[in-house]
């Protein structure tokens, strides 16, 4: 008798209990079905369902990114320019994530590349450059308000690239080296209005000064001398005049 009992409990666990043992991981949750009807959430850990009654479907509840193609949208002011973006989800209502929709990694993607085409063509190109958190806030607004009904929180979107036409990217490249150069000759022109006033105040200065210039041509005459090369020094009258007089 107690041989008989053991083989039923053994045939019980092999038939009943351990196909019915699923493992649920700490980032997933389980959807249970029974008869092919939803009946319930299975929390992470070791669970138990009704084998041949019932089926259970994990989902992955951490935050997931998804890449959103390159897309060929024309702006605001008619430049046709390659933009591609990242959208962060997570889902908070599982069952909703496989009821409401066949796929919805699948539909967000979908829906994130309809939702950045419409927001980037109501802007220009120097707003679409500029303005990249406010379009992407934009994004992630509509995008989270649809995929709500899924069960799915959008987290972020991010702009990642936006892919200028050849001749839009070499007149930019020559408005920023005219930009350069415009700024590299302001520098130099101050340069030059400073010097002058410097030397415009020192030659005040020297022509307040009694014998102040007579004095600056003696020094210059004596840095000439010290140089070995031949020169020939002409000075008229009236200068000889004023220095021997200072």
């Amino acid at each position: 008798m107690p041989m008989v009992i053991f083989m039923i409990i053994f045939f019980v666990f092999i038939l009943v209990i351990l196909p019915g043992c699923r493992v649920i991981r700490q980032f997933e949750r389980g959807v249970v079905f029974t008869l092919g009807k939803y009946s319930g959430i299975k929390q992470p850990g070791l669970r138990l369902i009704f084998p041949y009654f019932q089926t259970i479907q994990r989902v992955d509840v951490r935050s997931t990114p998804i890449d959103v193609p390159k897309q060929e949208v024309i702006t605001k002011d008619n430049v046709t320019v390659g933009v591609d973006a990242i959208v962060y989800f997570r889902v908070l209502d599982p069952a909703k994530a496989l009821l409401e929709t066949t796929n919805y990694i699948y539909a967000t993607t979908n829906f994130a590349q309809a939702a950045l085409r419409d927001i980037t063509g109501n802007f220009e190109l120097d707003e679409l450059l500029s303005k990249r958190d406010e379009i992407s806030a934009q994004i992630k607004e509509i995008v989270d308000k649809e995929t709500d009904k899924w069960g799915i929180d959008i987290e972020n979107v991010k702009l990642q690239n936006i892919e200028l036409p050849g001749d839009m990217k070499r007149a930019m490249a020559k408005q920023a080296e005219a930009e350069r150069e415009r700024r590299a000759a302001i520098i130099v022109a101050e340069g030059e209005k400073s010097a002058a006033k410097s030397v415009a105040e020192a030659a005040q200065l020297l022509a307040k000064t009694p014998g102040g210039i007579q004095i600056r041509t003696l020094q210059t005459l004596e840095k000439i001398s010290s140089d070995p090369s031949q020169k020939t020094v002409i000075m008229l009258p009236n200068d000889v005049k004023s220095i021997f007089k200072a």
